[in-house]
């Protein structure tokens, strides 16, 4: 089967991308797609705080527990000029791969003044981005923290503020490193998780840190050419001695977001699922063998992104395709701040029959 990009876009109004998140965390929408004999997904409309409803005893949701930094810093070059500096990942703890918009861009060797208290090097590219070198006399997140800002998606039309320093973290944000928020969890609050955990669900924890180019658009028509972004992730020993004991009792192993999905299918791809760090740039296309994840708890994605094509892999093309269609016409909230939907995995034949007739 021959994928382009225009088999995953979709036509979204403007107005439905949400551009702040609602007053209470788990008052959003919540879609739940499950599937059927047919083609057509069972559609049914519900609200995140009924999501417990949908979660049995024994079944595992596997959350990110991944924090925000304030990656995104101004400042200016030798030559005066001013320059916008956007965290990919650190690689250090003074070095950091990042994006750096500028009316020209800057030269190896050249030097960067950024919030007015310190100075960076640019260390030369790989490939899009910028190498950077920051002060040796302080830990480079501490830097960040204290004079950058954070980094709202580029779809949100205004700056971030004081309020987005709690609302686009998750609650149970504790590793610092993403440059973007794993959207999904952001729907949970205390009250919620302690419902779950009442209702006989375990909850596990992993940690993928996000980079900036989760917001980068595929360039490529021909998907076999596209190449992800690396992000590194850790999987606890304690997280995979979970799946197997939720595999054993016969229960559900859910992923909270794409980022946990990704995180666990990377790892698994090369033989059963292990404990340990890495790093993955795996692109989950219509046709990918899932090996852990049977549900999905997710945001609506941009249309032509790879996640769409992620949970286009997952429920199957037309099913994501009625959908999104659903949504846009129930005025569901789009994007980071948006609702959510809840996906049950499609059996693998059923993925092949819908997705070769595309």
């Amino acid at each position: 089967m021959s994928l382009t990009l225009d088999d995953f876009d979709y036509t979204l109004p403007a107005e439905l991308i949400a551009q702040a998140p609602l007053p209470e965390r788990s008052a959003s929408r919540l879609l739940v797609t499950t599937p059927s004999a047919g083609s057509a997904p069972v559609l049914a409309d519900a609200t995140f705080c009924d999501l417990p409803d949908l979660i049995g005893p024994g079944d595992l949701l596997v959350f990110n527990d991944t924090r925000v930094i304030h990656a995104r810093l101004h400042g200016v070059k030798d030559s005066g000029g001013q320059v916008e500096v956007l965290i990919e990942r650190a690689i250090g703890p003074h070095e950091a791969l990042a994006q750096v918009r500028a009316s020209k861009s800057p030269k190896t060797g050249s030097r960067l003044r950024m919030a007015d208290a310190f100075e960076i090097e640019v260390l030369g590219r790989v490939g899009e981005f910028f190498h950077l070198r920051f002060p040796a006399g302080e830990d480079l997140l501490v830097l960040l923290e204290r004079h950058g800002k954070l980094p709202l998606p580029p779809y949100i039309q205004r700056a971030p503020g004081d309020a987005d320093e709690n609302r686009y973290q998750t609650v149970y944000a504790r590793d610092p490193g993403s440059v973007a928020a794993p959207t999904a969890g952001l729907h949970f609050d205390q009250a919620l998780l302690d419902r779950l955990v009442e209702r006989g669900a375990r909850c596990a924890w992993l940690t993928l840190h996000v980079g900036a180019g989760t917001f980068q658009p595929v360039r490529v028509d021909d998907l076999g050419e596209h190449r992800m972004h690396r992000e590194r992730y850790v999987i606890p020993q304690e997280t995979v001695d979970a799946i197997a004991a939720t595999r054993a009792a016969g229960g559900r192993v859910i992923a909270v977001g794409t980022t946990s999905m990704r995180a666990l299918e990377a790892a698994a791809q090369e033989g059963p699922l292990e404990a340990g760090s890495g790093e993955t740039e795996i692109f989950i296309l219509p046709g990918f063998r899932f090996q852990v994840v049977d549900a999905l708890v997710t945001n609506f994605h941009l249309p032509k992104s790879t996640l769409m094509m992620l949970v286009s892999a997952f429920a199957g093309m037309d099913s994501i395709r009625r959908t999104y269609a659903h949504a846009v016409e129930a005025r569901y909230r789009f994007f980071s701040y948006g609702d959510a939907m809840f996906i049950t995995r499609r059996n693998e034949s059923e993925n092949d029959k819908n997705d070769n007739a595309v």
